[in-house]
């Protein structure tokens, strides 16, 4: 029988790299031809065995003709909104690597490098880019404080998450992808990505690069207040989806407390005198009571039902594999093997 020599493995590891593999660079652009010549040539330089592909969504500028110049895959989205694009393109391109990122030029294309390497090393399905800011000016303080409250929240609801966790430069693994049920449609999006990978508990991991103010000409197109409650009504609505016994529970704790508060000198004038004098409060106290339980018993059911979905997307996350058993699959078996005579 072969004899494995486990050493061996180590070195196969640390000799991995990204030239067996499909990569692919996803950039969703809205009036952008200002920067997105220069992010196009950049990522060319950072993985020259990657192919670039920008997805124009409604611009009224020359985004497309610029891209296209600059040597990228020009497609268009009509629906607007980033979330539609991200949909878009996780559907329509094929790959093994995708690395996605904005196109305003105010992230490092050179952290891509070590960002895929990254994840080959490690077997992760998704890296974050964690932005560091290179001038006072490039990360708002709003946007900061906004960043940092919602990351803080996710991770105090799902035990774990990112540093940075509204970065659009991510790195993603084709299993990720082809397993990721988008419902979102605008910035929203980074919130559901990595929320989708605390859900499933899919290898993270994280690079820090650079963060540049915007190219002359390019304006923001994040709306501060509003897409900063769209993102904090995707969190409760995600909450709901996936944890709705605590959330369920909660409500039917609260309605029971109320109602006991409620009921509370009602029975106890009942157990003195022998008369109800206040019917309405007991009638309503017996209303919320009633309502505690059906939420609690809504919140049980609601529970087996998103376990049930939970295990199915499990399997179907399982059903594609990793980028290790892809390069696994692509080279011979790593090891030594030597037949006993």
């Amino acid at each position: 029988m072969p004899v494995i020599y486990p050493s061996r493995f180590q070195k196969e590891r640390d000799a991995l790299d990204a030239s067996d593999l499909k990569v692919v660079v996803l950039i969703p652009c809205f009036n952008e031809a200002a920067a997105i010549g220069g992010v196009v040539r950049d990522f060319r330089k950072s993985l020259p065995e990657a192919e670039i592909y920008v997805y124009d969504n409604n611009s009224t500028d020359d985004t497309a003709r610029v891209a296209a110049e600059a040597g990228a895959i020009v497609r268009f989205e009509p629906r607007q909104g980033k979330g539609h694009v991200v949909r878009r393109m996780f559907a329509d391109v094929e790959a093994d690597i995708f690395v996605m990122v904005d196109g305003d030029d105010t992230y490092d294309a050179g952290a891509a490098r070590k960002m895929v390497d990254t994840m080959l090393h490690e077997g992760l399905d998704i890296v974050n880019g964690v932005r560091v800011p290179e001038t006072g000016t490039a990360y708002r303080p709003g946007h900061a404080f906004g960043n940092k409250a919602l990351s803080g929240l996710v991770r105090t609801i799902f035990g774990r998450g990112t540093t940075d966790m509204l970065s659009g430069y991510r790195v993603f693994s084709r299993r990720f992808v082809k397993s990721f049920p988008m419902m979102s449609r605008g910035f929203e999006i980074e919130t559901e990505l990595t929320i989708h990978a605390l859900e499933l508990q899919m290898p993270v991991g994280e690079v820090a690069g650079r963060f540049k103010d915007r190219a002359a000409g390019s304006e923001s197109k994040l709306r501060s207040i509003q897409d900063g409650m769209r993102i904090l009504g995707t969190i409760v609505r995600i909450l709901r989806q996936e944890r709705p016994l605590p959330v369920f529970g909660a409500a039917a704790a609260l309605l029971a407390l109320a109602s006991l508060g409620l009921a509370s000198p009602v029975v106890l004038e009942y157990l003195e005198t022998g008369l109800v004098p206040r019917l309405p409060t007991a009638v309503l106290a017996a209303s919320m009571m009633i309502l505690a339980f059906l939420m609690g018993v809504a919140g049980l059911i609601l529970d087996t039902v998103t376990r049930g979905r939970q295990e199915a997307k499990r399997m179907h996350y399982m059903a594609v594999p990793g980028v290790l058993s892809e390069l696994g699959m692509r080279r011979p078996a790593p090891g030594v093997a030597l037949e006993k005579t």
